[in-house]
């Protein structure tokens, strides 16, 4: 499995989501994750609200896992604070919050550190320094060793660095060929009367990621505005073409998928989010994948995207 830079590390292009772990046994969650690690994945996303409670799915992971010092310390665990449920939804990203959520989430993984903490989607009342004043705690204590955001524009990313000493490795943001807005935008740029070229969320998030050394971390990549497309009778054009390449590297559907992403000189993490082993194993296929550039526009052109 091809690796990319995360923060000071090397990490795998595939992560594994565990958003639905919730109602599986330990037998299932071991299995998943188990069948994850023999394909070269050991990155493990989390989030406080992933599962039917707070920090549900974080409990889950752990009372199946019951990692040892040596599997901990072979595994990269990351979770997400800042929104809360209780009078909710809505998004908080004071000190007490952070702290709170970082805390629970140590607990409910029964772990001493958390190698990394996003913010989960803008807050739009941050106060910049309460998120450092946080930050700074939590990593002098030893219990976080990095720190990210996820759907955060690039403005909003240039806010918290005004107060935000540490490093923001990592941007979670929606990808997947039926849903490239963050790509397709540069492409149709400057491109008048073209819907396609409309600069959303300030622009050029993917660019500015790069440039920042900002790892962005793909989620649902395999859906598109009506569901899940691989296999759907909503994108023929785009399942004709993924059905003919995976033929030609000889891999199921879902790698191609996968290698969309990859393919990008970006270095995207794909973060899955299914619970079935053997679709974790065909789709970490993807990750060697290097689709030549016909290929990859061929599938941007089937996905409902123009290249002027």
């Amino acid at each position: 499995m091809r690796t990319v830079a995360l923060g000071e590390t090397q990490a795998p292009n595939v992560v594994l989501g565990v958003m639905r772990i919730a109602d599986l046994d330990d037998e299932a969650v071991r299995t998943l994750v188990t069948t994850a690690r023999d394909a070269g994945i050991n990155v493990i996303d989390h989030a406080a609200i992933y599962g039917h409670d707070l920090h549900g799915c974080e409990r889950r992971f752990a009372e199946a896992m019951q990692l040892t010092s040596t599997e901990r310390a072979e595994l990269t665990l990351q979770t997400k604070a800042g929104i809360v449920r209780e009078d909710g939804p809505y998004f908080d990203f004071s000190y007490d919050e952070i702290i709170r959520s970082a805390e629970e989430s140590l607990r409910s993984l029964q772990t001493d550190y958390l190698d990394i903490l996003l913010l989960h989607r803008p807050d739009a009342l941050v106060e910049p320094d309460e998120v450092a004043r946080a930050f700074d705690e939590l990593e002098a204590a030893g219990k976080v060793r990095a720190f990210g955001v996820s759907n955060h524009t690039p403005s909003q990313i240039e806010l918290l660095k005004k107060s935000v000493r540490q490093p923001i490795v990592a941007n979670q943001l929606q990808l997947s060929i039926a849903h490239a807005p963050i790509i397709a935008q540069g492409v149709s740029a400057n491109v008048a009367g073209d819907e396609q070229s409309i600069t959303l969320d300030g622009g050029g998030i993917l660019d500015y990621c790069r440039l920042n050394d900002i790892t962005v971390q793909a989620w649902s990549p395999l859906q598109g505005r009506a569901g899940v497309f691989l296999g759907s009778p909503d994108y023929p054009e785009l399942n004709a073409v993924i059905d003919q390449l995976a033929e030609r590297y000889g891999v199921p559907a879902i790698a191609i998928a996968v290698a969309w992403i990859t393919r990008h000189p970006a270095g995207i993490q794909v973060v899955l989010g299914t619970t079935t082993p053997q679709r974790v194993a065909d789709a970490a296929l993807g990750s060697d994948i290097r689709l030549t550039h016909a290929e990859w526009y061929a599938l941007f052109r089937a996905a409902g995207y123009r290249v002027p």
